[in-house]
This record gives structure tokens, C-alpha cells and sequence, in this order.
């Protein structure tokens, strides 16, 4: 089995229009909230009897009926080592993989159409998040963050559940940090949500896919510490490195790489790292994985709470197929992505 590097061309601008759904939360009694602008009366709701009508916002699967009383929400887990094993990534709707400091990699995980009973290792909140969460209008599930980072995301009014919520407890068999975790229907349970939130991808049916190229898998380097592993086995993607227990781990119908650029986010670590930050808007690259092929394209994000447009080379909007997305967020400056033939 052979490598190439992978090299794609840029294509010309196409707007995507999405219907903006507001999602108003409201949460009873937690304690662990970082403040922000959902903290206003004005901002809270309940839940309004929202349905859904033809696809799940996270999968593009089909749906119908009632919608879930709770908003989306996004947990950081851990992605090192020692979060052996991460709980709950098996029955999450949406992965996002990004840089964070020391050159290794942390997870966003959507929670939506289905709930584990447990989830972690819940750890801190980034910047980058702001990008990431916006766009699915998510509680943002986390162990605390930066004073700066704190700020950041008040400023973005996105509601941050952090330690003291429902649902929280350590773990007494592992050790701190990496002990924290959530029992996410209890947290669940506290929080309301008005509406169904907008598609996070453009969605559209197998038959209209492009063809692409043959890609039994792929590697995504995001720093010289850290690589994250690809194969292509009957009909989805086994993470061949992944932290999570064979049983639970998160089996994407598509990889999704979005070649970014990578700032400062103006603050250390306490072991004195500079912590990055993925500049999540813009334009840039994409190679979608689907099928055991790869499809080369461009990304436009037009903002922080904009969601993802995708177009192939010839310019021609991209669509991805219904099914579970993993999002790789790989660095221009300083990562790389090799296509497995």
C-alpha cells in the first residue's frame, strides 16, 4: 500500500445559503455555568414542542416527530494517552479533532440524536471552540478554560457547563485531570431548547456524490507529537489509534479534513506552552473521505457562527451523504495529510 501527500487546487467563491434557527436554552439549577449572554432572562426558553422534518442537523439521517427537548451539546474530551479509555464517542452524532497545546489534539463531541450514560474525560475549552460550537447553537460541555478563553466565549454567548452542573463526578480510579466525567441525560435534563438547530453540513444523497479517487485511508498529522490514522473497512472509518474501547468507539461514515491556519491564542499553558488557536473561518482546502474514496475540494466558512459550504475543484457545490462525520481540523502551518491508495 502506497502514500501520497496530498495536494489540492483552490477553487472560486459560492455562497451556501442556510436558514438561520435561533436556539434559546435555559438551564435550572447549575451551579457550574460559566456566565455569559444565555444567562440573560431575555435569552432563556423552553422547550416549545419542536419537531423535526426530514434530516437529523448533525447526520443529515432521515428524521421526523418530536425533536429532542435539549439543545445540542458538545463535550471536549481528552485525546491523549492518558484518557484510556475515552467513554461515550460511540454514540455521539459528530466528531471535531483539534490542536491543542504541546502539539496534541483534543475532541469536540456532539450529543443530540442519542445520549450515552457517561462522557469523558471532559476537559477544558479553547477558542477554537467558539467556531466549532456556534454554528450547531450548543452547550458547551467542559471541565473550566483561561481566563481569556472564559471571556471569549461569554463575549460569544455560548452556555458553558462546567463543574458543579448535573450530572458531573470524578472518577476515584483515574487520576486528575483526566478523571472528570458527566452523566450527560442528567445534564440533559436541565436544559431546554425553543428549536431544532440548522444543518451543521450541506446534506445530500449518496447517488449525487462525486466519484473521487480510491483512499483506503489517511493520516492526518497535526503536529510532529501527534498523527491520527485512518482505514476505510466495510462501509466507515476505523480510527486505528483511537483512545476509545473497541465497542465504543466512533465509526464515521466520512472523514472530513479542512486544512486551516493555526494563530496564537496570547496566553500560555501552565507547563509555560503557547496555546494555538485554529483561525475556523475563511476559506481553505478539504479532502473528503467517503466510500473509500477521496473526493479534493475547497472550504467557506463566512463566519464564527456560519456553518461549513464545501465546493469540489471545478467550483461545483459539495454535498455530503447522510451519516456520522469526523472532522479533522488539521493545521497548514505545521500539519499534513497523506492519502493511503
Amino acid at each position: 500500500m502506497s502514500a501520497m501527500t496530498s495536494t489540492i487546487s483552490r477553487s472560486r467563491p459560492r455562497a451556501l445559503s442556510a436558514m438561520l434557527v435561533t436556539v434559546a436554552l435555559a438551564v435550572a439549577g447549575c451551579s457550574g455555568s460559566l456566565p455569559g449572554g444565555d444567562d440573560d432572562p431575555d435569552d432563556q426558553s423552553t422547550a416549545a414542542g419542536a419537531s423535526l422534518s426530514g434530516r437529523w442537523p448533525l447526520t443529515g439521517l432521515p428524521a421526523s416527530g418530536a425533536a429532542p427537548r435539549h439543545p445540542v451539546m458538545v463535550v471536549k474530551i481528552d485525546n491523549t494517552s492518558s484518557s484510556r479509555p475515552q467513554v461515550g464517542l460511540g454514540q455521539a452524532d459528530l466528531v471535531a479533532e483539534e490542536l491543542v497545546e504541546g502539539g496534541v489534539t483534543r475532541l469536540a463531541v456532539f450529543y443530540y440524536s442519542k445520549l450515552p450514560r457517561t462522557v469523558g474525560p471532559v476537559r477544558s475549552i479553547r477558542a477554537t471552540d467558539i467556531g466549532i460550537v456556534k454554528p450547531a447553537n450548543a452547550a458547551l460541555v467542559a471541565s473550566g478554560g483561561a481566563p481569556p478563553t472564559v471571556r471569549r466565549v461569554k463575549q460569544a454567548k455560548i452556555r458553558t457547563l462546567t463543574e458543579g452542573a448535573a450530572g458531573y463526578y470524578r472518577d476515584g480510579g483515574r487520576t486528575s485531570p483526566y478523571n472528570l466525567f458527566n452523566r450527560l441525560p442528567k445534564l440533559a435534563a436541565t436544559l431546554k431548547s425553543a428549536r431544532t438547530p440548522d444543518s451543521y453540513f450541506p446534506w445530500g444523497d449518496e447517488k449525487d456524490f462525486p466519484a473521487g479517487q480510491r483512499a483506503s485511508g489517511l493520516s492526518a498529522q497535526f503536529s510532529t507529537s501527534h498523527t491520527t490514522n485512518w482505514r476505510y473497512r466495510r462501509g466507515s472509518y476505523l480510527n486505528v489509534n483511537s483512545q476509545a474501547k473497541p465497542n465504543d468507539q466512533f465509526s464515521p461514515k466520512t472523514v472530513l479534513v479542512l486544512r486551516v491556519r493555526i494563530g496564537d491564542a496570547g496566553y500560555r499553558d501552565p507547563a509555560g506552552n503557547p496555546v494555538p488557536e485554529t483561525r475556523f473561518t475563511g476559506k481553505g482546502q478539504a479532502l473528503v473521505f467517503h466510500g473509500g474514496k477521496v473526493v479534493r475540494g475547497t472550504w467557506r466558512k463566512a463566519g464564527l457562527d456560519a456553518t461549513v459550504s464545501l465546493e469540489t475543484k471545478g467550483g461545483k457545490e459539495l454535498s455530503l451523504p447522510a451519516g456520522r462525520v469526523w472532522m479533522e481540523l488539521v493545521p497548514v502551518n505545521g500539519g499534513n495529510v497523506t492519502i493511503r491508495r
